[in-house]
């Protein structure tokens, strides 16, 4: 089903993001925590396209497979990064006959080892155009990303702003933000946009902390901030990785509780393809939301 349609029906909305699996033993990890999480009744998952596409074949055999084996609803990630647009045309192509409504529209990360992002012969620059590209010629429902503290790329906040905006002018149905630890963020980039007009769907994005070296590798490359309170416990625990997952845990709880009760249609939980963080936190939050 679209997710367009089951957000207006789901409330909140609870959904989860792995990436793609790269061994046999990941697979199984993978399908063992999407199975773990599938007792949550998440609203749909999501599966990431990998750096520089090279994941592209395992993302989608990835989200076909869980949405014929689980059941559950899927999103598919994709990326204007090494396609042209006839590259593109064939994989929306296949995930269309494979039973996919919903693609998140991305431009990209460069590919490793490489600074600047350079665009396909007769690829795309911007996820704008691929949106568009997908608006009009296919009937899938279409996210997109933002990013409430700005995408490192950008010259601005105004300026972010102004790409987010022409995402959804060219036709996109519901976003899911960047990774954000403090909800200020959140709040003042929705207010932003309203005031520019938009109207969707827009789904905080919470990682919930299991390790101070790997939240401290993402954050330099998202360009998200840890809270410095928040950072100083995580390093007071950082020799103790339970202590620093039940904080992670605890973190998140509040977020995403705050969140709900101002407004926010649900939550996007970035997994890292394990169950035990995310589940807690949504049992934390059934019953009180």
């Amino acid at each position: 089903m679209k997710i367009s349609e089951l957000l207006k029906k789901i409330k909140p909305s609870f959904s989860f993001e792995f990436f793609p699996p790269k061994t046999d033993e990941d697979v199984r990890q993978l399908f063992q925590t999407a199975e773990t999480l599938k007792a949550l009744n998440p609203t749909y998952v999501s599966v990431t396209w990998g750096a520089g596409g090279s994941t592209h074949r395992k993302t989608i055999d990835t989200v076909c497979g869980i949405k014929k084996n689980l059941g559950i609803d899927t999103l598919a990630h994709l990326t204007c990064v090494g396609a042209s647009q006839d590259d593109l045309t064939a994989i929306l192509g296949e995930l269309q006959e494979r039973g996919v409504e919903n693609i998140l529209a991305l431009r990209g990360d460069p590919p490793k080892g490489e600074t600047q992002f350079v665009p396909a012969p007769d690829g795309f620059s911007h996820a704008d155009q691929l949106v568009a590209h997908i608006r009009r010629s296919w009937g899938f429902c279409i996210g997109v990303a933002c990013y409430p503290e700005r995408h490192p790329e950008s010259a601005s906040p105004e300026a972010d702003i102004d790409h987010f905006i022409g995402k959804v002018e060219a036709g996109a149905d519901f976003a899911a933000t960047q990774l954000f630890f403090d909800n200020r963020f959140y709040f003042e980039f929705v207010e932003k946009v309203a005031k520019r007009g938009v109207r969707i769907p827009i789904l905080p994005g919470l990682m919930p902390i299991t390790s101070v070296s790997q939240i401290k590798r993402f954050t330099s490359l998202c360009g998200a901030t840890v809270p410095k309170a928040l950072m100083a416990e995580l390093e007071r625990r950082q020799d103790d990785p339970a202590a620093v997952i039940q904080l992670g845990i605890e973190h998140s709880t509040r977020q995403a509780e705050e969140l709900l009760r101002r407004g926010a249609p649900g939550i996007h939980f970035y997994t890292m393809n394990r169950s035990l963080s995310t589940e807690k936190i949504v049992r934390n939050l059934l019953g009180r939301v």
